[in-house]
């Protein structure tokens, strides 16, 4: 699914913030029922239109994403927070202090078993943890509609689970619809570097360089003045001098 996402943005034309908003997929038949969605038939992965399923639709949705990003019996709005700011947005977050308490240690002494925003909240109450958290939590809070596996729920411990939230640079959200526009949208140049770091990397085999920050800095100009269009940046990074004065290999 999330392979087939990336070629259809890539040779359609369209915009690379659609790997975030996008509302559709490439689904086959066993996926979509898993995602509990009708209509789809047949083992080949297709696009699939999913404006009647908001839920779905972009990478951050992708049980490739939410599973990977998940502890083995429950989620973790913290690795789902971390992967967005790392990977999509290009702003980490710094490493956790030595000796942090397991988040398990927050539902002791709880009269009743806590969801994983109450359980967060009581974890934030650590001075130590409440800068950091304070940028990771709202993106991963904001998917935890999304159990370990990636299926959806409105519930959890038998409470309706609260997915809004506001991101450390002011943008609201109350769902995940929401939060796919304001990451994709207001952040849309944060995630035109993050980008065009993670594509240059990939295509010249090394780590991107201080020296490198001119070229970055044209390929999000170029993403800028060319719509967006994923196809434009991958052309760009070939035309590029560390593209092409790359040293040859074996």
């Amino acid at each position: 699914e999330t392979e087939g996402l990336f070629d259809f943005i890539l040779r359609k034309g369209r915009p690379a913030e659609e790997l975030i908003s996008a509302h559709y997929s490439v689904l086959n038949e066993r996926l979509a029922k898993y995602y509990g969605i009708d209509g789809v038939e047949g083992e080949e992965f297709r696009p699939v239109d999913l404006l009647a399923h908001p839920e779905r639709g972009g990478i951050l949705t992708q049980g490739t994403f939410l599973i990977v990003t998940s502890n083995p019996t429950r989620t973790s709005p913290v690795k789902r927070g971390l992967f967005v700011l790392d990977n999509i947005l290009g702003t980490p977050a710094p490493p956790a202090p030595p000796n942090v308490p397991p988040l398990e240690q927050a539902a002791t002494n709880q009269p009743t078993n806590p969801t994983m925003r109450e359980m967060m909240e009581i974890h934030r109450k650590n001075p130590d943890c409440r800068g950091c958290h304070a940028r990771m939590d709202p993106i991963g809070l904001g998917l935890e509609n999304y159990n370990a596996v990636g299926q959806f729920r409105l519930k959890q411990e038998g409470k309706a689970i609260d997915a809004s939230g506001k991101l450390l640079t002011g943008e609201q959200f109350k769902d995940i619809a929401a939060l796919k526009s304001a990451l994709a949208e207001n952040r849309k140049q944060d995630l035109y570097r993050c980008l065009s770091e993670k594509l240059l990397t990939f295509a010249v085999g090394r780590g991107v360089e201080y020296y490198d920050a001119p070229t970055i800095d044209l390929l999000v100009a170029h993403l800028g003045k060319n719509d967006g269009k994923l196809s434009e940046l991958v052309h760009a990074i070939t035309e590029s001098a560390p593209f092409q004065k790359r040293r040859g290999g074996h």
